[in-house]
């Protein structure tokens, strides 16, 4: 019914055009015989018959009218000029009016349809036609202004100013307020001041302060009806606190089910910040998840996930473990398959870590379980091992924070500073259990060591390698010892640039000088694993200057005179000017930019890690040595000078050695101090080592005298004699030690550990020192430092002698190591002759310098004895063995 009456409508409007066509055009006409006519007979009947047709003003322009005249003039002149052949002289008349620009005419005038065509007038039918005359509906074109239609916007908008109405300023007076009229209050009284009492006087501020400017009293007093309250709406008590609907539920039968509408928001004053807080909580009444506050994705209930709190107060011991469980490895698959998504799931794991846990739903803390909180230790442990990217995340400068960035490279920015943020919280969590030394210590430690070798590199190294150096402050040891030493170890073995590496050492320096070396001595075994032995062999550090053997120190050389030689010489760089050195300085960044991207280890920075390193090393040595009193650090020292050696400058090798010999002296001091007051029972027992500790520490000393000369020492010109003769005075002691055999004390009571073993000192007996001390003495690389007859033979008699009180294994290798000293020195044969001979002088056993002991005055007569006397069976065929030597 609806197209119906459109296509009428629109036919009906077709017709209508063309009956206002048709109208036009005859008018048209009509001017035209006028204007005719006006050219025979003249204007003034022309312009009569023109003013009398209102209509026609309204449709011909006084322009149009000119120029049909014009054409009319041309027309009656047409014969005359083609039979005379004369110029054309334009008629004589008024002056042609100027042309008007479109743009600044005030009236358009109607376009004329001459031809009567228009195709919406071929749609019509003679109903139509029918439809339209019966109802009269062309007649509103009686009443249509032509003029009106036929104007301009330009024009249009000049009369719309010229009607606009002026709006009128409002005009106060100058009257004073109500309350001044004090001549006549009865006249003024009403029933307002009751309510104006009820609502203050002070509600809204005067009028006359704002608009006279007036001061004093008159200006602060109110007016009266603005004190009055406002009328309250009968429509506002009316109104529905009706709230938006609610999402419907589709039941199974597939009816939607509608649940009502929320809570309306309740108007405030306070703005939208109040109506958005109040609706909020509205919504948290009929919301669980909002009973007390919007929980977060670390908290609360989350992708079919419980809340962490429902988990944790489960009553049910068994339940809750086994949801944590579900939980904990859920979360972890997630984290682990897209990290960068998964930041709001690590602080969620991290939550269930945490000893009381408290949200917004839940404000009082709620405790967790133990074993809980141990799984999520675990379980982030193992995220961070998988996540953490191969560099160090270093935070954003400002500049860096202000620049606008790409959308890729804002989020890398979030995740990698988020990263940071929760792992942070994560080893905060471990230092705190550390600390606290509580059920979880040990968990909280093994994570510590674990991160310390899989994430040295990572941030916060320093803070890992912090607690880890503390957990060895302790005099004790026990499998966390091992395991914080063991994961120094691994540090050491894999740094590739040295940096790691001096971080450790310069905590280990501070811990044992803030402990005044009051540590266990298997502490300084790790750092018998530092990468200096092999990448530093051109490099000699001490403790106060570093010397490099081949190359270039990179500083300016120097003349006889101690003058800067002049560049520009063979050796020396050329000279660039300064825009070439800034093109070089250019070049260089960007290097060093490739590298670091190619993660290559920078060769000069690597030694000049390792070398500062190697200093503190020494400086620590040196510091232990100096000690007055001997400690268990001792041990650890020696090795560690004895392992380095090579790389200790050899302008040293005096004063250490002189160090050696004081210790060696001051070793053999305390000991007969110690036997003075053994019977003393106020004698602290920390303060005094046993004699078989001093025996070995002054064994210690002689080993690593003989091993700092033993490989680049042999071209200097030292003379060791007076550690030769403190060995030989050794051994004697050592014939009586019944531990001789026996592991070091701090080894012997825990067990051998694996870093314990890798040491030399440590996993060796008082036995195995001996003898590697008598190898480096006799058995040396050059003839030019060969032993002489009687040192030989005064060493070969008092270990034969030793030989008598050893237990058996030892006594095996005493007799071995003598046939080895037989087989080198041909006049020791006669030493293993009982018959009677003359000899020069008495052998003194009592003499423990071996240059006045004159062991050629005696013989091997204990060979004898230990074959025919000893109960071992390897001994007894050892002896026989040495005693039937024949030189082929």
């Amino acid at each position: 019914m609806s197209s119906w009456r459109t296509l009428v409508y629109d036919k009906l409007r077709g017709q209508l055009r063309k009956k206002l066509d048709e109208l036009l055009l005859e008018h048209e006409r009509s001017l035209m015989e006028q204007l005719e006519e006006h050219a025979t007979t003249g204007p003034p009947r022309a312009r009569a018959v023109t003013e009398s047709s209102p209509l026609l003003q309204s449709v011909v322009m006084p322009k149009d009218r000119q120029g049909i005249a014009e054409k009319a003039h041309m027309k009656r002149g047409l014969n005359h000029n083609a039979s005379t052949k004369r110029r054309k002289i334009p008629p004589k008349g008024p002056p042609a009016s100027k042309k008007i620009k479109a743009s600044e005419r005030t009236y358009i005038p109607i376009p004329n349809l001459e031809d009567g065509s228009d195709t919406d007038d071929n749609n019509l039918d003679e109903d139509d036609v029918t439809f339209f005359t019966s109802n009269n509906a062309g007649s509103f074109l009686e009443t249509l202004d032509a003029r009106a239609i036929s104007r301009t916007k330009k024009e249009q908008h000049r009369l719309h100013k010229l009607q606009k109405p002026v709006r009128v300023k409002r005009q106060y007076d100058d009257l004073p307020p109500v309350e001044d009229h004090e001549s006549d209050p009865d006249h003024w009284s009403s029933d307002i001041e009751q309510n104006i009492s009820d609502h203050g006087e002070n509600d809204a501020p005067s009028r006359s302060d704002h608009d006279d400017g007036t001061t004093g009293d008159e200006s602060q007093q109110e007016q009266v009806y603005e004190k009055l309250p406002r009328v309250r709406r009968p429509s506002w008590d009316t109104e529905q606190k009706v709230g938006p609907a609610r999402l419907p539920i589709k039941l199974p039968d597939g009816t939607l089910k509608h649940r009502g509408h929320l809570p309306a928001r309740v108007a405030s004053s306070s703005g939208s910040e109040g109506d958005a807080s109040e609706i909020e909580e509205d919504w948290a009444k009929d919301d669980p998840r909002k009973r007390a506050g919007v929980e977060d994705i670390a908290t609360g209930a989350r992708f079919g996930r419980p809340a962490v709190v429902d988990v944790i107060s489960n009553k049910s011991r068994k339940s809750r473990i086994q949801s944590a469980k579900e939980q904990l490895a859920g979360i972890c698959q997630e984290v682990v398959a897209d990290p960068e998504n998964g930041l709001g799931l690590l602080r969620r794991l991290h939550t269930f870590s945490l000893a009381t846990i408290t949200t917004p739903s839940h404000p009082d803390p709620v405790p967790n379980d133990p074993i809980i909180r141990k799984l999520a230790l675990l379980s982030q442990l193992a995220v961070f091992k998988d996540i953490i990217p191969g560099y160090r995340i270093r935070p954003l400068t400002d500049h860096e924070k202000a620049e606008k960035v790409s959308q890729m490279v804002a989020r890398t920015r979030e995740y990698e500073q988020g990263l940071v943020a929760v792992y942070q919280n994560y080893l905060q969590t471990l230092e705190k259990e550390l600390k606290a030394k509580s059920e979880l210590a040990d968990t909280a430690l093994q994570c510590m060591c674990t991160l310390l070798t899989e994430a040295t590199h990572f941030n916060f190294r320093a803070n890992v390698m912090s607690a880890v150096v503390g957990r060895l402050s302790r005099r004790s040891w026990d499998s966390n010892s091992e395991l914080c030493l063991n994961s120094l170890i691994t540090v050491f073995r894999n740094d590739r640039t040295g940096a790691a590496s001096l971080e450790i050492m310069r905590l280990m320096n501070r811990m044992i000088k803030e402990r005044h070396f009051r540590v266990h001595p298997n502490t300084l075994s790790c750092l018998l694993h530092l990468r200096l032995r092999n990448e530093l062999s051109g490099v000699r550090a001490s403790g106060d200057k570093v010397s490099l053997e081949d190359g270039d120190s990179g500083k300016t050389p120097f003349d006889k005179h101690g003058r800067g030689k002049r560049r520009g010489k063979e050796g020396s760089a050329p000279y660039l000017s300064k825009k070439a050195r800034k093109v070089l300085k250019e070049k260089k960044e960007i290097e060093k930019e490739m590298q670091e991207a190619a993660a290559e280890v920078d060769k000069e920075e690597r030694a000049k890690q390792q070398t500062e390193t190697l200093k503190l090393l020494f400086v620590l040595y040196f510091r232990i040595l100096k000690t007055p009193r001997p400690t268990p650090l001792l041990p650890g020292a020696l090795e560690g000078l004895s392992r380095f050696a090579h790389l200790v400058n050899i302008d040293f090798f005096g004063d250490l050695l002189s160090v050696l010999k004081d210790l060696v002296q001051r070793s053999h001091e305390h000991s007969a101090e110690a036997a003075m007051v053994s019977d003393d029972d106020n004698q602290p027992e920390e303060q005094a080592l046993p004699d078989s500790e001093h025996l070995r520490h002054r064994l210690l000393c002689i080993l690593t005298a003989f091993e700092l000369l033993s490989g680049q020492g042999e071209a200097l010109n030292i003379d060791l004699k007076d550690f030769i003769n403190h060995l030989y005075a050794i051994i004697l002691e050592l014939a009586i030690s019944p531990d001789i055999e026996n592991l070091p004390s701090a080894v012997g009571k825990n067990g051998a550990s694996p870093s314990a073993r890798s040491s030399k000192v440590s996993s060796k007996s008082t036995a195995d020192l001996l003898f590697r001390t008598l190898s480096l003495v006799f058995n040396t690389r050059t003839s030019a430092t060969n032993s002489p007859p009687w040192r030989t033979a005064a060493f070969a008699k008092r270990l034969l002698v030793s030989c008598l009180s050893w237990p058996p294994a030892t006594v095996c290798r005493t007799i071995e190591f003598v046939g080895t000293l037989v087989a080198k020195e041909p006049r020791l044969e006669a030493l293993l002759c009982t018959d009677d001979r003359t000899a020069d002088g008495v052998y003194r056993a009592d003499i423990h310098d071996p240059q006045l002991a004159n062991a050629f005055g005696s013989s091997f007569w204990e060979l004898k004895m230990l074959e025919s006397n000893h109960w071992d069976q390897n001994v007894r065929l050892e002896a026989r063995k040495l005693a039937s030597f024949v030189r082929s």
